[in-house]
């Protein structure tokens, strides 16, 4: 389709569904859960072992065909642990795999199939015993990470930096910084001085934010009819 035929009240419907889906099933797999957490296709986050924590406003953009999976791993001396902090945005096809400990602050967008670990899973000489190759893995405040972006086990990237798409991050990143390539290295610097719009300025008034994009789809979508709707499902056309 090459528009949204969906009625206004169908998609508000669709929308409610959906945060019932979330509270209900999906909120009770992590150990805490700040407020106002978004999800797009619920059904395609998953989400295995405990210490996984939510922070604030975090937006998840789920897809049928690429999962978002959070995972974390026991062994005889810990279990591992993943900590989101406020407002992240999570992409299609993100993977987030601990064995010991992965933090990642405010403000921090994930693009699509990111993936950050915080082992190497097996040993170079011990390929048997697993989780004994681990080191913390820390994103600071307003990280983005571009797509298909790998981070390794020991890595720290500093606040403000930005990791340019297909990167393997595999040393630490120094805050307010550029860095790509495989392995990554430091492209350029960005300036601390300039004014940054962080993902936190969307929900300064949540109420505003959230009404907002409601009145958005209400505009958008007012002139769908059921039946048009019905036909683009059954029968569409070039014209959709």
């Amino acid at each position: 389709m090459r528009r949204n035929n969906t009625p206004y009240f169908i998609k508000r419907l669709y929308k409610n569904i959906n945060q019932f889906y979330v509270k209900r099933f999906i909120e009770p797999q992590f150990d805490s859960v700040g407020a106002g957490l978004e999800v797009a296709h619920p059904r395609s986050i998953v989400v295995f072992g405990r210490k996984i924590h939510l922070g604030n406003y975090i937006q998840m953009i789920a897809a049928p065909d690429n999962f978002i999976r959070f995972t974390t791993w026991p062994s005889k001396q810990h279990s591992g642990s993943i900590m989101l902090g406020d407002y992240c945005l999570i992409s299609p096809g993100v993977r987030i795999s601990a064995a010991d400990s992965i933090k990642i602050g405010n403000n921090c967008m994930l693009a699509a199939n990111v993936y950050i670990s915080d082992s190497d899973w097996h040993g170079i000489y011990n390929r048997i015993r697993p989780f004994r190759c681990t080191k913390p893995v820390v994103l600071e405040d307003n990280v983005w990470l571009g797509e298909s972006v790998i981070v390794n086990k020991g890595v720290t990237i500093g606040e403000n930096c930005v990791v340019g798409a297909g990167s393997v991050v595999t040393k630490n990143i120094p805050l307010n910084s550029i860095a790509a390539g495989n392995p990554a290295r430091l492209i350029k610097p960005i300036n601390p001085k300039r004014r940054m719009l962080k993902r936190e300025l969307l929900f300064q008034s949540p109420e505003h934010y959230f009404y907002t994009q409601d009145q958005l789809d209400r505009y958008l979508l007012k002139k769908n009819s059921m039946w048009n709707w019905f036909r683009c499902l059954i029968k569409p056309s070039r014209l959709d």
